[in-house]
């Protein structure tokens, strides 16, 4: 289980982190990562920063109807915040991460999915020129 102080539950928190953050695409998941910076860049980036003042990471995961039924995305949203409490510990304070489940991957396990998690978070921040 995800603890209450890493999730994301503000549509505000999501829609910011979906438009402005860096994106990577995987088989059954698609990665919307952001930083928030100190500096006020955007007005409708108010509520973010505000949170932001917490020195802990958030997380958020969207799981679409596509996904399949309503035990279906009950059990990926398991898996996903399974997956995503490992991996904590490699966010920034600031960092708020959105975890979009994508129809396949109803069929993914545990496994892949936090093999797809890891990948996709690599991928991200090489392309953001930090390497970790």
């Amino acid at each position: 289980m995800l603890p209450v102080q890493y999730r994301m539950r503000r549509s505000a928190d999501f829609g910011a982190t979906v438009k402005h953050g860096r994106r990577a695409v995987q088989p059954d998941l698609i990665l919307y990562d952001r930083v928030i910076h100190d500096r006020r860049t955007d007005p409708s980036e108010e509520s973010a920063l505000r949170d932001a003042a917490a020195t802990s990471p958030r997380v958020g995961l969207i799981i679409a109807k596509s996904v399949g039924n309503a035990v279906d995305r009950h059990r990926v949203a398991r898996r996903l915040r399974h997956v995503a409490r490992e991996v904590l510990t490699d966010l920034e304070p600031r960092e708020q991460l959105v975890i979009r489940a994508l129809p396949s991957s109803n069929g993914a396990t545990s496994d892949e999915l936090g093999t797809q998690l890891r990948t996709g978070l690599r991928s991200i921040r090489r392309a953001a020129g930090a390497v970790r």
